[in-house]
């Protein structure tokens, strides 16, 4: 698809989420848009079902469906599978992510924190679907920084019974941050304070 229809589209499916992923999802990207959701198994979606903005604010709703052999369950915990909480987290910030791209954002993305996290429930082989419900209170660009940051909060719910609550989630998107050398030693080949 081109960059217009992506910045048009209120949907997208799962192909279409890898193909983003792979960086294959746009035809004719801007100079400088790098953003990439994570590949499976660390992405948590299997598709957006709502994207949508209102100035610097949006919606986006999201859904996974949980499958009894998902990689987590093997691990986490023997006896006692459930899905690490931290990766309902993630999920958050990787829906953040993408919402700056899709708002125009440059740059590869990176989770920034979250005020505040409550879980209240958990994700089990035997659910069926995981849905984010986040809203976007603040998407801004600041093009002499190389930078566009959103702030959202976000209900997880499992089944339609809200199970986390995020407060004050922050992603963003950074320019000249890749690290497409990889696995090669290179100046971004370490981590440490670079944003």
């Amino acid at each position: 698809m081109t960059y217009a229809e992506f910045q048009g589209r209120r949907s997208f499916a799962k192909p279409e989420l890898l193909a983003f992923a792979h960086g294959r999802l746009i035809d004719d990207p801007l100079a400088g848009f790098e953003a990439r959701l994570p590949l499976p198994p660390l992405l948590m979606v299997d598709r957006i079902v709502d994207i949508g903005r209102d100035g610097a604010r949006g919606r986006v709703v999201a859904e996974r469906d949980v499958h009894l052999d998902d990689w987590f369950f093997q691990c986490h915990f023997v006896g006692d599978p459930v899905q690490p909480g931290c990766l309902g987290v993630d999920a958050v910030w990787q829906l953040l992510g993408f919402f700056c791209a899709w708002r125009g954002g440059l740059g590869v993305g990176r989770a920034l924190g979250c005020g505040e996290i409550a879980f209240e429930g958990q994700i089990r082989p035997h659910d069926r679907t995981v849905r984010y419900e986040l809203d976007v209170r603040r998407c801004t660009t600041f093009p002499d920084a190389g930078a566009t940051l959103a702030i959202g909060d976000a209900t997880v719910l499992v089944d339609g019974v809200p199970i986390y609550t995020l407060k004050g989630a922050r992603a963003g998107l950074f320019r000249d941050l890749t690290y497409a050398d990889y696995p090669a030693l290179s100046a971004r080949g370490l981590g440490g304070r670079h944003i």
